[in-house]
């Protein structure tokens, strides 16, 4: 009785465990068709889930700029037209041109004297003469109205007794004479200066005397 009663139990036992297996593959069974689906469901076509980068653009190509035209060449200015040079006398030339007009009514040779070189040379004797009318007299007696004039008769200035006892009268030529050496002329006058040696300065002197200091001709 025992041994049947254990026979049962050992039979029950094994239709728990083939049952038991029979569930496991079952579950193991639907797990496997599970997962198959999902890697179905995830895999798709087989196509990359990433979106491809677009293509990049190419920039449509930037026309070339058109070639500037060339410049016409500039003509070159004409060339100046050559201009004379200035004849234009300089100041001291200008003023023998206007002292050959005053010197024109002079008795020759002093008409053609140059009328800058005797106003320059009269600078010699301007420390010492006037040829103002009226003036009174410097270191040397006033020269106005020298022409003509006895010598040594000039009102205001003393003179020395040579030019005192002198007996001539003064003109151009008697003044060219005492011009080149005053001591060689007269000798025992005061006039201490030592003359004009150039004749040409002597003549030019003389002609600006005569139209300085009041000269008639007389």
């Amino acid at each position: 009785m025992f041994a049947l009663s254990g026979e049962k139990d050992q039979y029950a036992y094994e239709n728990s465990v083939r049952g038991l297996d029979s569930m496991r593959l079952s579950l193991v069974s639907a797990s496997l068709i599970v997962l198959a689906g999902m890697t179905a469901a995830c895999g798709g076509s087989g196509e990359s889930s990433t979106p491809a980068a677009p293509a990049a653009e190419t920039p449509a190509a930037t026309p070339a700029p058109e070639a500037a035209p060339e410049a016409a060449p500039e003509a070159e200015p004409p060339a100046p037209e050559a201009t004379a040079e200035p004849t234009a006398a300089p100041a001291e030339e200008a003023a023998a041109s206007e002292g050959s007009l005053e010197f024109a009514s002079l008795p020759a040779p002093y008409n053609t004297a140059d009328y800058a070189r005797g106003r320059r040379t009269f600078k010699l004797c301007q420390s010492c003469h006037t040829t103002a009318e009226g003036a009174g007299a410097l270191v040397g007696p006033n020269l106005y109205g020298l022409f003509g004039r006895e010598a040594g008769t000039s009102e205001g200035f003393a003179y020395s007794q040579a030019l005192q006892d002198a007996d001539f009268i003064w003109t151009p030529d008697k003044v060219d004479h005492w011009l080149e050496n005053p001591q060689t002329f007269l000798k025992g006058n005061r006039m201490t200066f030592a003359g004009v040696r150039k004749p040409e300065d002597r003549t030019a002197v003389i002609a600006y005397l005569m139209t300085e200091t009041g000269y008639t001709g007389e």
